[in-house]
């Protein structure tokens, strides 16, 4: 009997859900369904807190190997970044780096959203990755340096991409094409159950740390939504970007305060 072609394979929906993510918000190879993700669109994004703990997995074996080999932290914080940037194909820097030219640099909501769109980087979007690296990295090595791997890291991934499908479900798309409007609207229930899937996480890699972490999240995520709003009218796929950079950049800095 011939073995089953892997694409026949029927996968729970939750399962699907985290695989369609990952193949959304990630370039690791995986296997999507293009027409059953399009039916689901924004439903499934839930688990996007959860394909953020895989990428995170991935991201915490990395600094682990590099400490081992003794590397040190610094190298290892660096190494970690550069995994973290090839394995979500520099997306969610891309969204901050567009998100950082347009909101600052154009004069009304059309021309932000021109500015946006355009693939060029600007003045703004240089500054904005500069800083992020910066502290990412700064973050990370004092994190690495007194052994924080994995709540640094796995649970820093899924709480800083929960708020992206809070943004989407709280404010409207501000073009009619793109990304963000391509993958639809979540309803309240699946971004209460992003928030219940990536706080999960978030305890059992962090611990009570969780709390304040959220919390500080939160606050960005919703100062970064009101920007938004008030620049251009509703988020983008840039702007969901640059709102999980900022988080993931919070939640380092909250866990470098409580934790060295």
């Amino acid at each position: 009997m011939p073995d089953p072609d892997i694409s026949d394979i029927r996968f729970s929906q939750p399962v699907q859900d985290v695989m369609q993510s990952l193949g959304l918000l990630s370039r690791l190879p995986v296997r999507v369904d293009a027409e059953a993700a399009a039916k689901r669109g924004a439903d499934a994004s839930w688990a996007w807190p959860l394909a953020g703990a895989i990428l995170g997995l991935i991201a915490a074996l990395t600094a682990s190997l590099s400490l081992w080999l003794g590397l040190g932290a610094g190298i290892a914080a660096a190494l970690v970044i550069a995994v973290q940037i090839i394995s979500t194909g520099a997306m969610h820097e891309d969204g901050l780096a567009d998100s950082a030219d347009g909101l600052w640099g154009g004069y009304d909501r059309d021309r932000r959203l021109e500015i946006m769109k355009d693939s060029r980087i600007g003045t703004y979007g240089v500054l904005a990755l500069v800083l992020a690296l910066i502290l990412r990295w700064a973050a990370l090595s004092a994190l690495l340096a007194t052994g924080h791997v994995w709540g640094a890291l796995i649970g820093v991934a899924a709480l800083s991409r929960a708020p992206m499908a809070a943004l989407m479900g709280w404010l409207p798309s501000a073009r009619p094409s793109g990304l963000s409007r391509s993958v639809g609207q979540p309803t309240r229930d699946t971004v209460r159950f992003g928030f219940i899937a990536a706080g999960a996480v978030g305890f059992v890699f962090m611990g009570l740390a969780v709390v304040p972490v959220a919390a500080f999240i939160a606050a960005v995520a919703f100062a970064a939504g009101r920007i938004a709003l008030d620049k251009i009218g509703g988020q983008t796929g840039d702007i969901l970007g640059a709102t999980q950079q900022l988080s993931e950049i919070t939640a380092l800095a909250v866990l470098v305060a409580l934790w060295v």
